[in-house]
């Protein structure tokens, strides 16, 4: 695949080359492509060759990434195939790149398979931080269920209620018989101990 600049000021004789594969995968049981390999043309001669690595999608989809760069701060997806050669002294970027090699239909690409990792430094934060989490809550509950009750420490001994037992002859001036029914009945006058029914 050639893009030409056409006649675009001092761009007029450049080419970019992109080097595109195809292959089975019986794993995958379909076909991928791949970009092996990017050359800058520029009157007809080779300037700079880079090697492509990580850019390949199913034969029936798109690539797509925010940079596909030769530099480090875009992870490099392209690398200068040589030390000897001129590609040290280029410096490749292409920003919103998308690329589709086969399978294109009416000039519209496919669904894009995007070059975003899976584990990015804040998805990697995230699942960590709720590591911690969880294990933070596991310990709370295996404390909760490991706790002790104090009732074996402190025992509370509560005494039975009881009235304070009376003489007879106080009892006398303090009770009042009461008939209900053919039942004897006392009323306790004083309020303090309440009302006993017998």
């Amino acid at each position: 695949l050639s893009l030409k600049f056409g006649d675009i000021g001092n761009l007029k004789g450049l080419v970019i080359r992109l080097l595109l594969t195809t292959s089975y995968y019986q794993l995958s049981v379909q076909n991928w492509f791949s970009l092996h390999r990017l050359q800058l043309l520029y009157n007809h001669s080779v300037q700079a060759t880079f090697n492509a690595t990580g850019i390949h999608a199913p034969a029936s989809y798109s690539f797509h990434c925010e940079h596909v760069s030769s530099l480090q701060r875009y992870d490099a997806l392209l690398v200068p195939s040589s030390a000897n050669d001129l590609s040290q002294l280029w410096e490749v970027t292409f920003i919103d790149f998308q690329i589709q090699g086969f399978n294109v239909q009416e000039g519209h690409f496919a669904y894009a398979r995007d070059c975003a990792s899976f584990f990015s430094p804040a998805i990697l934060m995230g699942l960590v931080m709720s590591l911690i989490l969880l294990l933070v809550l596991a310990y709370a509950l295996h404390m909760l269920i490991h706790l002790k009750s104090l009732d074996r420490h402190y025992e509370c001994k509560a005494s039975p209620a009881y009235f304070a037992q009376m003489k007879d002859n106080d009892m006398g001036d303090e009770k009042e018989p009461l008939r209900n029914s053919g039942n004897e009945s006392y009323e306790l006058r004083n309020q303090q101990f309440g009302k006993i029914y017998i």
